[in-house]
């Protein structure tokens, strides 16, 4: 079953190309440094799409979501910050590189058991809060699957952030599953600040990178100190669901289950110190529990 299931999604990563570490937990009081004002910090959450699988199998390699159909929420997430604007992962692509001419949605559905559905495009999201793709600062990923990445040559006038190990793995040929360079490749002209492990964005402790190597080699949550909410962290891919998140399940196509489930624990201790609360970027209901752009969390 796992063989099968990662056949699958081996070739849906075809079709996307076509149509488209330390484990270590810091000293929380490292965490913990002097934030900016109330008024200057804000988390908001964008719709970059949603993915629909037929059989969502490979979420999980004990065999939890065998047969299964699922819907996957697919965010991008805005931080302001007196020094900038961050955006952490880009979503969806509007359009799949080569889309033209090649598999339909209905076909694709059929023969992959995956479709994609994108309602609003980020810029004009972006555009509602008054800004444009070139206003943000800096980019950052939690990795860079196709369906992290899909806006990101947008951003050519923000610092891209990105971790080394996770680039090597993205750049390897043959490419591994759910990747495609060429929805990210603006990385070789843009303003880049490459890092190996944990992350402080802004230097004051109040939006760290933290490495979560298991989903990918470069896996990464963003941990954020918000003045009212408190500790929020984005868990990237390290969860797909709030029951994988529940019972530690890993999926079948990540690179090393022994990092995941490290991974996991390190998060969970991480979020216990500072009763942070976590949001499994990819679960609906999670997602759906955020307020919507233009409301935020601060």
């Amino acid at each position: 079953m796992v063989r099968k299931q990662v056949a699958r999604l081996t070739r849906f990563a075809t079709a996307a190309v076509l149509l488209s570490s330390s484990l270590t937990l810091p000293p929380l009081g490292a965490l913990a440094q002097e934030r900016p004002s109330v008024s200057q910090i804000r988390l908001y959450a964008l719709d970059c799409g949603r993915a629909e699988f037929k059989d969502f199998s490979a979420a999980s390699d004990t065999g939890t979501y065998d047969g299964k159909p699922a819907v996957l929420a697919d965010p991008c997430f805005l931080i302001r910050h007196p020094k900038g604007w961050l955006l952490w992962d880009a979503g969806l692509p509007a359009k799949l590189p080569g889309s033209e001419g090649e598999l339909g949605e209905r076909e694709l559905f059929e023969r992959l058991g995956f479709r994609m559905t994108i309602d609003v495009p980020l810029v004009v999201q972006l555009a509602a809060l008054g800004l444009r793709p070139d206003d943000i600062g800096y980019l950052a990923f939690s990795h860079l699957h196709f369906d992290h990445v899909g806006n990101a040559n947008l951003f050519t006038h923000a610092t891209w952030i990105l971790n080394r190990s996770e680039l090597a793995w993205a750049l390897a040929t043959p490419a591994h599953v759910s990747m495609s360079p060429e929805l990210f490749s603006a990385y070789k002209t843009v303003s880049t600040e490459m890092i190996d492990g944990d992350h402080d964005v802004f230097g004051d402790g109040s939006v760290r990178i933290l490495k979560m190597p298991g989903h990918t080699p470069g896996s990464s949550a963003l941990l954020l100190r918000l003045p009212k909410t408190g500790a929020v962290v984005l868990s990237g891919d390290l969860y797909l669901t709030l029951e994988g998140r529940q019972h530690s399940l890993v999926p079948t196509v990540n690179a090393n289950r022994a990092d995941t489930l490290a991974s996991m624990n390190r998060i969970e201790a991480i979020a216990q110190g500072l009763h942070a609360r976590v949001i499994v970027q990819h679960d609906p209901n999670d997602f759906a529990s955020l307020p919507k752009a233009p409301a935020f969390l601060d």
